[in-house]
């Protein structure tokens, strides 16, 4: 059996990182695996079966065009025809698309290629943008036009930013035409959330869930001089992620812990730019973006909390990177992020309530709570439990896809 995953990054990022974790667990269990990406920190030759998409000139210009006219994924033309020459050459008995938003890859001619050669397709929504006009997410701006049709989309210059056009009711129009061309389609949801959501439409019928794992083996507690370093040895530490904290729409979250932590303790941010560090208030410390994992389960381990203010997240594997670590979480509960905590010993609260945000923050224990954080993550988020269901799932298919050729 052949399998190709399609995304836009490979071994990077949170999609990146679940591609190559599935790519090499196909491999381990004897199936004939393959990817095609558009950018990776690896070189090519490091890829085992690995097709670079497009060119650095043709992405910028997809981006461009895209800002223009506000149709994302409807450029790079030449790029995925050249993709579908090299389908065409290694004949995969399914193919899976992850993430196609990221300006390397015209999604009608792939979809049309999959539908008129009956390929068995899969995709992973690890976001919300196959089943709408355009955007990643829309519980923050209360949308539900893509329940009939997008159009006068209120994330125009949002998620995939159009500065003249609004494209988003032909794009919708041209997702339900083309999925629905593709006989053997089959929906993977990382989250039970965004599984329902996508029910309600485009995917009726033809939904499942394989919640995303992380490595638990690697995201352990780690010792470090981290709190030393800066300065909190002796400070009950917050820790969060900046991309969440400093979004406009958070910005009554961060004041009320500015005014309200008492004075032994400290909120850490992480990913924040030199310009941010300095606009943050005295008792919020900013860090830089962590591109290495090895400090990145140290900074998660020598906190006492993690603290996840998202308004809208497929998943959130944040939170369950922190709780393998031993540290509890609590997070807003809004959309798929509810599902990464048991309740028991990390916590979610009604999305906005910063009152009780920061209650249930002083009020969980590392000491009493982590170990239990760390064996629900165990259990729930393993990746290589998880990601056998797909492998499971691939088998399946290309089963009855057998018995199907068979009675033809």
């Amino acid at each position: 059996m052949k399998v190709l995953q399609i995304n836009a990054v490979y071994g990077v990022g949170s999609t990146g990182v679940i591609v190559e974790d599935m790519h090499n667990l196909s491999m381990e269990n004897g199936i004939d695996s393959y990817v095609a990406y558009s950018t990776s920190r690896k070189r090519p030759d490091e890829v085992t079966n690995g097709y670079v998409i497009g060119k650095p000139f043709s992405k910028k210009m997809h981006g461009l065009l895209c800002r223009i006219n506000g149709k994302q994924a409807y450029f790079s033309k030449g790029a995925t025809k050249k993709l579908i020459e090299y389908i065409e050459k290694i004949k995969p008995d399914i193919v899976h698309l992850h993430n196609l938003h990221s300006n390397y890859i015209h999604l009608n001619i792939m979809l049309d290629f999959l539908g008129k050669n009956d390929i068995s397709t899969v995709i992973t929504l690890h976001d919300c943008w196959f089943y709408t006009g355009g955007c990643f997410h829309y519980t923050s701006v209360k949308c539900d036009k893509w329940l009939k049709e997008c159009g006068n989309c209120p994330k125009k210059k949002g998620d995939t930013p159009a500065y003249l056009f609004d494209k988003s009711k032909k794009i919708l129009a041209d997702k339900k035409k083309y999925f629905g061309n593709i006989k053997d389609l089959t929906v993977v949801g990382v989250s039970e959330w965004i599984s329902s959501e996508g029910e309600k439409t485009l995917f009726r019928g033809k939904t499942l869930t394989i919640h995303n794992g992380i490595d638990t083996e690697f995201f352990v507690n780690t010792p470090s001089e981290i709190r030393k370093e800066l300065g909190i040895e002796d400070k009950y530490v917050i820790l969060g992620m900046a991309n969440k904290w400093l979004l406009p729409i958070n910005r009554e979250t961060l004041d009320y812990f500015s005014k309200n932590m008492p004075e032994d303790a400290v909120l850490v941010l992480v990913g924040c730019n030199s310009e941010q560090k300095t606009a943050l208030p005295k008792n919020v410390i900013g860090m830089e973006y962590i591109r290495q994992r090895d400090y990145l389960k140290k900074v998660y381990s020598m906190a006492d909390v993690f603290v996840n203010c998202t308004r809208e997240d497929s998943l959130s594997l944040v939170n369950v990177e922190a709780q393998a670590s031993e540290t509890p979480t609590v997070t807003y509960r809004n959309t798929g992020a509810k599902e990464t905590v048991d309740n028991e010993n990390s916590f979610s609260v009604e999305s906005g309530d910063c009152k009780k945000l920061i209650e249930t923050a002083f009020a969980v224990s590392k000491k009493e709570n982590g170990s239990k954080c760390r064996s629900f993550v165990c259990d729930k988020f393993d990746r290589n439990n998880n990601y056998l269901k797909f492998i499971e799932l691939y088998n399946k298919i290309y089963e009855n896809k057998k018995g199907e050729d068979y009675r033809r």
